[in-house]
């Protein structure tokens, strides 16, 4: 048997490299190793990096600043599925990176990742490409992007991946992109419903949770709302909140829900299948505090409707709201009380409301928190706006005092819907008075003064409602609430100058408060406002009216003229014709000045002294009387002979101070004479049978007592103007009583013609001329034709004549009147 020879073993290739194992301890090495043209080197440097980001946030950025985004960039698109899944899995994971997603928008990463979300692909690049997608997709600009490279559909299809993890990331994703209005539209037409209702089977609360929130999102879309109902979400939704299993999910079952209520076609479908009654039923027996919140708010979002008010008012949900005011919570309690306002727009849900709600609510105006508070005192405007019976009740629910105290309240809210309520409230005169007994006008001052026209707006409202009586009236006078009422003319907001000026109008019913609001500047406020096209208005108008016919010194000094209906009393006076700009002064301020030799002031007082001392004292702030100073004493009793003594002094001083006080106030002179001249023309004029014949006899009356006639052509020699310095003189003042004008011109005649005809019941007007001039114009009936009986005539102006011919009376528009007007 012959021997084997032994085969030498061949050399391998020249130009094949031997295998090569390399062990890597930093990144950057590995970075390098991703320009590999190798498979498999590529594969586990991706695996490597993989694990490295994975540590933290610290190892993200290492690997950003090494450049390895650029070149993992490269691979997303490799052709090895393994290199593939591998780098996608690092983009996923350091995507969570601010800076790493700042870069990856600017290698435009979006196309690439979305091209690996075909079905074919592997499970794991599913879940990365989601991931690295749904931390990009909080920024807007790549939602742009997702959406206009088409990611919308591939993401919705992943919804149905048989992987967790997929599902979340693509939802997560899809939620995030649905914030967007335009994206919204678009999930709605790819079907995205049906498989987030799927989802809401998951047995992982986050899918769960997640699905919701998209669901509360592109509900408040009415399409997706009718495409929720067509698809029985609505029964789906209503079985979570059945499920006390899943009570971590039902408030945003709610959520959803809530906005479902929103729309009357998907309403009634709830309706119609019991789901409505059944939703209100659990709210009824939950004790959860924020379930109970956001129901309250979905049913608050939901009657903005009239027709879904309609149907949750046959549902009852008005005993489910006046239980949720019962509650311990004060956030359920807010949210209860806004439903309530919102429901109170229907009349059968007001009325059932305001039966229970009332005494509920004004329990809660006493509560600490301001929140609360501001809620129930909104919700009781609500309830009282235009509705009697609700109003009657809040005042038997005892609702006045603390709805007052409310007024001065933390939160503007809570002021503006206060006034309103009281406002509301004043409409009934037993209210009215019992609001009034609160103080009511000294506690709207400090509203008048709030920054928030709402507030302002409101204020000025109550005082316009409440200003209608005359004690209401002195109250705020008193409490320096004129002040900020003439402010508000000032406001831009043209709502709250409206309210304004109409409690200007209201207040200037008398005259004390008409002359305080003159001294304030409501006048030249007012004025100005009428000067504006833009800004005067019928209340703007009415309230400078007012302002005048209830301070007729000013309005004849600034107007020139006094109507039949102004009647002059006691306290006017006549200081001429007052320069635009010009402030006019009172009576008391006149009185101060020196004598000068400008024109007289004219004044009118037919009063006695002492009848003007009381008027006065009653005026004037109260003083501390003599029956409290005995009730001090009285105290007293028990103290020491040095106590004793000391405690009269102070009282007797005090009382001294009271004295002084009451004799430093400043009375006007009174006028006898002028008091004579009535009533010597009641005696001799007011018996007479027409008009006419009282007209005539008064003129020549007034002319018998400021002079006689006088000649035209010797006007001139009728020194009135001596005469007149010489009164002053006398009383060392310019103020002249009329009665004490013996020789008068045209208009100390006029003025005397209109006061004593004020008196006696004659209408008649002053009008101020130039030149001293002034004149009365009267209305009569001329007798009828011969021949006609029965003809009715309408009256006709006349002029009458105090000086030349007294008692003569001249037809307004003719020649002879212009020549007395021009004299």
């Amino acid at each position: 048997m012959g021997k084997k020879v032994k085969k030498e073993a061949e050399p391998p290739p020249k130009d094949v490299f031997d295998p090569l194992l390399i062990e890597s301890k930093t990144p950057e090495t590995v970075v390098l190793m991703l320009s590999s043209p190798e498979t498999e080197i590529l594969t586990k440097a991706c695996d490597a990096l993989y694990k490295f980001a994975s540590k933290g946030d610290e190892n993200k950025v290492t690997l950003l600043g090494l450049g390895a985004l650029e070149h993992l960039y490269k691979l997303i698109s490799h052709e090895d599925p393994i290199v593939r899944r591998n780098a996608i899995m690092v983009f996923g994971i350091m995507a969570s990176n601010h800076n790493v997603k700042k870069l990856l928008r600017e290698l435009d990463v979006t196309n690439p990742l979305i091209s690996q979300l075909a079905p074919e692909e592997d499970v794991v690049i599913h879940e990365f490409a989601t991931l690295c997608l749904a931390h990009m997709a909080v920024e807007c600009t790549t939602k742009v992007k997702i959406f206009e490279q088409g990611g919308l559909e591939p993401l919705i299809r992943l919804l149905g991946s048989p992987d967790p993890d997929v599902q979340k990331n693509s939802l997560e994703c899809i939620y995030l992109l649905v914030q967007d209005f335009q994206n919204r539209a678009a999930v709605s037409e790819l079907n995205v419903i049906p498989p987030l209702l799927e989802l809401l089977e998951s047995e992982y609360p986050v899918i769960q949770l997640l699905a919701l929130q998209t669901l509360e999102v592109i509900s408040k879309d009415r399409e997706t709302r009718i495409i929720l109902g067509e698809k029985n979400g609505l029964d789906c939704l209503l079985k979570i909140l059945e499920t006390n299993e899943l009570s971590d999910l039902h408030i945003k079952t709610l959520a959803v829900l809530g906005n479902c209520l929103e729309d009357v076609h998907t309403l009634q479908l709830i309706q119609q299948t019991g789901g409505l009654k059944k939703l209100l039923s659990l709210l009824g027996v939950s004790t959860v505090p924020d379930i109970q919140k956001n129901a309250a708010k979905a049913i608050t979002k939901a009657a903005c409707d009239s027709e879904i008010r309609k149907i949750l008012n046959e549902e009852e949900v008005e005993k489910c709201l006046l239980n949720l005011l019962e509650t311990g919570s004060d956030e359920v309690k807010v949210a209860a009380s806004q439903a309530i306002s919102a429901m109170c727009k229907n009349v059968e849900s007001k009325c059932a409301l305001g039966l229970q709600g009332i005494p509920q609510l004004v329990q809660l105006l006493s509560r600490d928190n301001e929140e609360v508070k501001e809620a129930a005192v909104t919700a009781l405007a609500s309830l009282t706006e235009a509705s009697h019976s609700n109003a009657s009740a809040v005042a038997e629910a005892e609702g006045i005092e603390p709805l007052v105290n409310t007024l001065s309240a933390q939160r503007d809210g809570a002021i503006a819907s206060a006034v309103t309520v009281l406002t509301n409230l004043a409409m009934q005169e037993s209210s009215r008075v019992s609001i009034q007994s609160h103080g009511i006008m000294s506690a709207l001052v400090e509203p008048l003064h709030s920054t928030n026209s709402q507030v302002q707006s409101k204020a000025a409202f109550a005082v316009a409602a409440f200003g209608c009586d005359a004690v209401a009236r002195t109250e705020l006078r008193n409490a320096g609430g004129l002040g900020p009422l003439v402010e508000l003319l000032h406001s831009k907001n043209e709502e709250v100058r409206r309210n304004a000026c109409w409690a200007v109008t209201v207040c200037a019913s008398d005259e004390p408060t008409a002359v305080e609001l003159c001294r304030l500047g409501a006048l030249d406020i007012l004025e100005e406002i009428n000067l504006s096209i833009k800004r005067k208005n019928k209340f703007s108008e009415a309230a400078l009216e007012k302002l005048l016919d209830n301070n007729l010194s000013q309005k004849y000094s600034r107007l020139g003229y006094l109507s039949s209906s102004n009647i002059i009393t006691n306290g006017f006076y006549d200081c001429g014709q007052i320069k635009p700009g010009a402030k006019f002064l009172s009576l008391e301020e006149l009185s101060m000045q020196e004598l000068t030799d400008r024109r007289a002031i004219i004044f009118i007082n037919a009063k006695p002294q002492e009848d003007l001392a009381v008027e006065k004292a009653q005026d004037s702030p109260p003083p501390i009387s003599k029956i409290g100073s005995k009730e001090k004493a009285r105290k007293g009793k028990g103290k020491t002979e040095e106590e004793k003594a000391k405690e009269v002094t102070d009282i007797t001083s005090k009382d001294q101070e009271e004295i002084n006080l009451e004799n430093s106030l400043w009375l006007p002179p009174s006028d006898i004479i002028l008091m004579d001249y009535i009533n010597d023309a009641s005696k001799t004029i007011l018996p007479l049978t027409t008009t006419r014949e009282q007209v005539v006899a008064l003129a020549q009356f007034v002319a018998d007592r400021m002079g006689g006639s006088i000649e035209r052509d010797k006007l001139h020699d009728f020194s009135w103007e001596l005469h007149i310095s010489e009164i002053e003189f006398e009383l060392k003042c310019n103020i002249v009583p009329i009665g004490k004008i013996k020789k008068g011109t045209f208009y100390h005649r006029a003025l005397l013609f209109k006061v004593i005809a004020d008196r006696i019941g004659i209408g008649c007007s002053l009008v101020r001329g130039k030149y001293n001039r002034a004149w009365n114009e009267v209305k009569l009936v001329d007798d009828f034709p011969k021949g006609i009986a029965g003809l009715l005539l309408p009256p006709q102006e006349y002029i009458v004549d105090l000086m030349f011919e007294p008692g003569f009376l001249i037809k307004q528009g003719s020649a002879k009147a212009d020549q007395y007007k021009r004299i």
